[in-house]
């Protein structure tokens, strides 16, 4: 036995190393034969790939199916997180809208018992952005709304959430918007809660300019930036956007308005306040005018010379009578 064994190890080795030898031999001669550049060996390259592949067909067929198996597998797994992370959304926007709710059913009761007058003219007209008129030097786009629907030169323009730009340029059926990112845009707005004015200037970034600020150091990041009705420009309190500070230590406002996806905008009619021009009665009640007073009965003045004016007699003041009046006294003494 020991010798068969000792005779099996004296074949096995020399076969295994001329085995070896040869694969060896054989591969080099594979990738010379694939590398050489030659006519005559690429048409012979192409005549082995079409013999031999075509036949490989049952052996691919398993590792094609494995590899889609894995490939279902892997969107599986995607699908299955992507469900978990939109119901996780979904709690949390029933709860938003929950408080939303309560906010409105708030606000509506703090309005009825302020009695506060809305706005009736803040209107609006929307239209479909047909084009983007702009360049890497000018930020603007075109709506399909113009004079024949009463829209007007300078009125504000919103997206769905915030403030996107301004009508500079109408036409019978068209308008052009000017954005906020654009380096003639200077609007002014209000930063919230300190209630600082500030200019919101465009410089072609997507991240506008807060310039004029009174006092920087008061301003955080994440404050909210709302339009100010300085100039009568735009209406007052129309959401801009966010306060963000960048790495040279520079103001900007991070905007509520989605640029990237601009297919409707909200043309806000805007009236022009009413202006008062004349001065209230400071000096004489309503009903007392200078007409009147020189229509009083006169009385003689013991003191006046023969000839002179006399004094109109004024109509008597009604006193309190549970007001007592001061004596001479207590005036003297303070």
């Amino acid at each position: 036995m020991a010798s068969e064994r000792q005779i099996d190890t004296d074949y096995v080795r020399p076969l295994r190393r001329i085995l070896v030898g040869v694969l060896a031999v054989v591969l080099l001669l594979v990738f010379l034969v694939w590398r050489i550049d030659s006519p005559r060996v690429e048409s012979f390259r192409m005549a082995v790939i079409d013999r031999i592949v075509p036949s490989f067909d049952w052996a691919l067929a398993p590792v094609t199916q494995v590899a889609a198996l894995a490939e279902d597998f892997r969107s599986y797994a995607r699908i299955m997180e992507q469900n978990q992370q939109l119901r996780r959304e979904l709690q949390q926007m029933r709860a938003w809208r929950e408080a939303a709710l309560q906010l409105e059913q708030r606000n509506a009761e703090l309005l009825d018992l302020n009695q506060v007058r809305l706005d009736p003219q803040l209107t609006h007209v929307t239209g479909v952005v047909m084009a983007d008129s702009g360049s890497p030097f000018r930020k603007s786009v075109l709506l399909n709304v113009g004079t024949r629907d009463g829209v007007v030169d300078g009125w504000a323009v919103m997206d769905g959430l915030g403030l996107a730009g301004r009508i500079a340029g109408v036409g019978t059926r068209t308008s052009r918007v000017v954005l906020l990112t654009d380096s003639a845009s200077a609007v002014p707005v209000i930063v919230q809660p300190s209630g600082q004015r500030a200019m919101l200037t465009g410089d072609n970034s997507a991240f506008p300019i807060l310039d004029f600020v009174e006092d920087p150091d008061d301003l955080r990041p994440g404050d909210r930036v709302v339009s100010s009705d300085d100039g009568g420009v735009f209406p007052a309190g129309l959401l801009v956007g966010e306060v963000v500070m960048t790495r040279d230590r520079r103001l900007r406002v991070r905007l509520a308005a989605d640029y990237g996806r601009l297919e409707f905008l909200r043309v806000l009619r805007s009236r022009p306040m009413e202006e008062i021009t004349s001065t209230g009665d400071l000096i004489l009640p309503p009903d007392l005018t200078q007409d009147s007073v020189d229509t009083m009965p006169q009385t003689p003045d013991a003191t006046a010379p023969d000839g002179a004016p006399q004094a109109p007699v004024l109509p008597p003041v009604i006193v309190d009578p549970g007001l007592a009046p001061i004596p001479d006294a207590a005036r003297s003494d303070g």
